[in-house]
């Protein structure tokens, strides 16, 4: 319920700032995005995050660049160098150093959903680059973000019975995840992609843990 209140009025907010709707041939490869870097990894995300301590739930999620790296060879024939594979090991290992204790309590539940949500954004990521949409990286945002949302909405009711009961203070902390914590930094990241490559982005992921 969080995530699908968090993604759609993201989305239909950015929809009335760029005022332009997919054509017709792009909503399949829209939806495979949404469903991928918003309906998937959000969902996979949320019970990683419950079912394990944060310091596991991040350490498994930084394997991320690695699955990029070895998509990216299948998808965009991206050279793999020896440099790029030593970065992501190295800030896998800086990660678990970092964030886990002693007494850290794996779920295999949970350490199966922070690896598919992992895998999940990295191919989100990487068709991202392959698709090139020839729209901004703002409008690309919108459409990724409202396709999300609407998937999640009958996962919502299935899973959750239905969305949170919203209150003031509720309804903060969404704008708060809607906005600056999907709107923009999504908008931000798919420009990132667009400009950088997946490779080098996901990188910058080892940041998140910090």
């Amino acid at each position: 319920g969080i995530a699908c209140l968090r993604a759609l009025p993201a989305g239909l907010l950015l929809l009335l700032i760029v005022r332009q709707l997919p054509k017709r041939p792009w909503l399949g490869k829209l939806l495979v995005l949404g469903g991928l870097n918003f309906t998937l990894f959000w969902s996979l995300l949320n019970i990683a995050a419950y079912r394990l301590p944060g310091g596991v739930a991040a350490t498994v999620g930084a394997i991320q660049p690695l699955i990029v790296i070895a998509l990216a060879r299948l998808a965009l024939s991206a050279p793999i160098g020896p440099r790029q594979v030593l970065a992501g090991f190295a800030g896998l290992a800086g990660v678990a150093l970092l964030v886990i204790t002693g007494d850290a309590e794996m779920d295999m539940i949970g350490v199966l959903a922070g690896l598919g949500g992992a895998l999940a954004m990295a191919a989100g990521s990487v068709l991202t680059r392959r698709w090139q949409f020839p729209v901004s990286a703002l409008t690309l945002t919108a459409w990724q973000l409202t396709a999300g949302g609407v998937m999640l909405v009958p996962l919502a009711f299935l899973v959750d019975g239905g969305l949170p009961p919203l209150n003031p203070l509720t309804l903060t902390g969404l704008a708060w995840l809607a906005i600056p914590g999907a709107a923009l930094t999504y908008w931000i990241w798919f420009r990132g992609l667009a400009v950088i490559g997946p490779s080098r982005a996901t990188l910058l992921g080892f940041l998140s843990p910090m």
